[in-house]
């Protein structure tokens, strides 16, 4: 019956997250790995390429890389860096980034993050938060790359996610993400997902999932495929 419940309310967050006013509906490839090195240390490796539309148009390529260090199985705590190249030339960059106005312009961003993950269970459920710090160093720059600014913000991310399992190949996954400016306008985003997935193997599964990303004066939409990877990188005993 609980499953049930669920699944409802996810078809509903859904459909529900398609009547927004923005005409374009973009996709994320992403992929994602946490690899141990040892019993207490992993790796973790992210690459995300996202567009504007679902066939074309570039709007963001993120690469994303940290060393995890597992306190026990429910709590982690990680340290690493990201790269993001921006083409500005929507709307949706320039919400975060309201100062630009010319479509030539390209933003380059390295970023050094924090974070700390809490997991438990209630029931079926499993339940993960994620708090997460970010210090980001942002040029933005003319194609020519002769005229530039640079700035550094912070900003603070709060995510809580649950996942259902339905059977041992099928589950649901959905989740809601907080971004805090800690500096100027306070709010910064709020991202809803949902999704199904599938484990492929006892170390890989792959989502297929849907993403309301809501800013201060507007909501976009994303398809989302996301791919995990999690093989164990430590010798084995013989």
């Amino acid at each position: 019956m609980k499953r049930v419940i669920v699944f409802c309310f996810l078809i509903s967050f859904l459909a529900n997250s398609q009547e927004t006013g923005e005409d374009e509906t973009g996709i994320w490839y992403m992929y994602f790995g946490m690899n141990k090195i040892s019993e207490r240390f992993s790796l973790h490796t992210e690459a995300q390429f996202r567009y504007y539309e679902t066939s074309d148009n570039f709007n963001q390529l993120l690469l994303r890389t940290g060393l995890n260090y597992h306190i026990n199985p429910n709590a982690m705590i990680t340290g690493g860096y990201a790269f993001i190249n921006t083409d500005p030339n929507f709307e949706d960059n320039r919400l975060i980034f309201d100062d630009i106005i010319d479509d030539d312009i390209r933003i380059k961003e390295h970023r050094i993050f924090e974070q700390f993950i809490l997991k438990n269970k209630v029931w079926e459920l499993l339940f993960e938060h994620r708090y997460r710090l970010e210090q980001r160093f942002i040029t933005v720059a003319e194609k020519d790359d002769f005229d530039y600014e640079n700035k550094t913000e912070h900003r603070a991310r709060y995510r809580i996610q649950m996942t259902l399992p339905l059977t041992n190949t099928f589950f649901l996954n959905f989740y809601d993400e907080l971004f805090i400016n800690l500096q100027d306008n306070l709010f910064g985003q709020n991202r809803l997902y949902g999704a199904i997935g599938a484990h492929i193997t006892d170390n890989s599964s792959l989502q297929l999932g849907w993403l309301r990303n809501q800013f201060s004066s507007a909501v976009f939409n994303r398809f989302q495929i996301g791919f995990f990877f999690n093989p164990d990188l430590r010798k084995k005993k013989k």
